[in-house]
């Protein structure tokens, strides 16, 4: 058991460790899926270097400024992306719950098989390998929900939110500032915790809501919308350099 544990959490490293070489949204959802189970792992053994050296690369792992860099590692060189912040109802707990799900009964059942206890791994392992695929493909939509400011204006990419990406073109675009507490304009931050930003455009712009049990989604158009990215400050200083 302690020789799979080994060779495993050395193959989870270097696999991670590329990841960081050759950063991309899918090696930060790989970091960042990976980095909680460091902590887990380093607490088990009772080493206080290795759970305050995993306690570090765990904060580090979900900076905003980590995920700016890995977000734009598939960037084009005239684009320019801006993560944004998880739904709030996720972080209180689905999110959670769905890591959890999607890393221990597959984990737990190989260590389960090295501990001879071959019919209940086999059976974590074989329950546990399509709920991970799925909850982990979840997961990283996360890592694939972005603003992104290009040379014809401004594309929101949030796959939790939009069902295709929206451009808004710079001569439709009016203001992009703070949004104020009191807006009525269409909600995108999918309750966000943190500073939301308002995009105001001088007519509508078609797009196509994402709707729960709506699969081909909702038609709407709005003039005025509202999102919450990672780095907001940031946003609007690369609005201002683009003169948005």
């Amino acid at each position: 058991m302690q020789t799979v544990a080994s060779v495993g959490l050395w193959a989870v490293w270097a696999v991670v460790l590329l990841g960081t070489l050759v950063p991309l949204p899918l090696s930060l959802t790989a970091l960042r899926v990976v980095a909680p189970l460091a902590v887990g792992w380093a607490t088990w053994s009772g080493d206080w270097l290795a759970i305050v050296s995993t306690v570090v690369a765990l904060a580090v792992a979900f900076a905003p400024e980590t995920g700016l860099v890995f977000v734009n590692g598939a960037a084009y060189p005239n684009e320019r992306r801006f993560p944004l912040r998880a739904p709030g109802a996720l972080l209180a707990g689905l999110l959670p719950l769905s890591w959890v799900l999607a890393v221990g009964p597959v984990t737990g059942g190989v260590l389960l098989v090295a501990a001879d206890r071959v019919v209940a791994g086999v059976v974590a392992v074989v329950v546990g390998l399509p709920v991970a695929f799925v909850l982990l493909r979840a997961i990283h939509t996360l890592s694939r929900r972005w603003l992104v400011f290009v040379p014809a204006g401004v594309v929101l990419h949030d796959p939790l939110s939009l069902v295709d990406p929206v451009l808004f073109q710079k001569p439709t675009i009016e203001a992009l500032r703070r949004a104020p507490a009191d807006t009525d304009s269409l909600d995108l931050t999918r309750g966000s915790f943190g500073l939301a930003l308002e995009l105001v455009l001088r007519e509508k712009v078609p797009m196509t809501l994402v709707r729960p049990g709506t699969r081909a989604g909702e038609q709407g158009a709005s003039a005025r919308l509202i999102f919450t990215p990672t780095l907001p400050e940031e946003v609007l200083a690369e609005a201002s350099a683009r003169r948005l």
